[in-house]
């Protein structure tokens, strides 16, 4: 006879799941044309998850768009600034 796999808590799982796609291996990122100041965390070479701390009306290049911000993917000064420590190696991509 066939039998159901026992049923766990995954609240640990859970919750630890979120944590690390959340707020581990975020680090500070200012942008150099601006100067505001998000959360970075590079997944991968093309992955990149970007947290705002402030309104996206602080960065000169979303207001001047005129329409929602989370219509808009980034800004390029920011984007280019987030590549630049990248390429000098101060923001880690991991392997893979």
């Amino acid at each position: 006879m066939w039998a159901k796999a026992p049923v766990t808590d995954m609240t640990f799982d859970t919750t630890a799941d979120r944590r690390s796609f959340l707020s581990e291996g975020l680090r500070p990122v200012e942008c150099v044309t601006c100067g505001t100041c998000v959360l970075v965390k590079k997944n991968s070479l093309h992955h990149t998850s970007i947290q705002w701390q402030t309104s996206t009306s602080s960065c000169a290049e979303f207001a001047a768009a005129g329409g929602p911000s989370a219509l808009q993917d980034t800004c390029s000064k920011l984007r280019a600034s987030i590549e630049s420590l990248v390429a000098t190696g101060l923001l880690e991509v991991p392997d893979g």
